[in-house]
């Protein structure tokens, strides 16, 4: 996750990542369109008891779904490519420290930033995190994106009150879930039951 810059003017496309899905407002097209996604969201949603909604609007904000997404280069003199902003990359643009105490916490060594799988389950993880640290309802999309951006003592400090594009993207966000949950109660039947192949309307 980027704690700087917002990540939509930071994702870039680099060497061949598996396609993002070509429908991302409707999260029953979007889960439809990839067989094995749902079934990974549906379980971080219930091991971390939060929404399928918040997962996947989560992973929209941070990457747009782009398995390989990572911050644009720096330039040096305006010219030369210097180093990226960040380390962050993957689909839930985790930065490097905090992936490798995502795997060590739970026992996941071989977990990769750029499966969406270990993505879901990371953002459950750090949901779940700044829960037991900061007291944020699991529940709370909109405190909880605000942590993710700014890391769980950062929201503590209360930095984003600095950001105001970062609150209005954090609305954004929340919004984005509760449209997702919406959507995914009235198609979760049929992708549960592994009827992704007949389009949704």
């Amino acid at each position: 996750m980027s704690h700087t810059i917002p990540i939509f003017l930071m994702i870039v496309l680099v060497g061949c990542a598996v396609a993002p899905p070509r429908n991302q407002t409707n999260a029953c097209k979007l889960l439809a369109e990839k067989p094995g996604w749902f079934d990974a969201v549906s379980d971080a949603s219930e091991k971390w008891d939060i929404s399928e909604g918040l997962i996947l609007s989560f992973i929209k904000q941070e990457s747009s779904f782009v398995s390989n997404a990572r911050p644009p280069r720096t330039r040096i003199l305006w010219v030369f490519p210097g180093p990226r902003a960040s380390s962050a990359y993957g689909y839930p643009q985790a930065k490097t420290g905090t992936w490798n105490d995502y795997k060590k916490s739970r026992g996941s060594w071989l977990a990769e930033r750029d499966d969406f799988r270990d993505a879901t389950d990371f953002v459950g993880w750090y949901v779940d995190r700044a829960h037991r640290i900061a007291g944020i309802p699991k529940g709370d999309t909109y405190g909880n994106y605000l942590a993710y951006h700014e890391g769980v003592g950062g929201y503590q400090r209360e930095t984003y009150r600095s950001k105001r594009w970062l609150m209005k993207v954090a609305k954004n966000v929340a919004n984005l879930a509760r449209t997702f949950d919406l959507q995914l109660s009235k198609c979760r039947g049929r992708l549960k039951s592994g009827d992704w192949w007949n389009p949704f309307n």
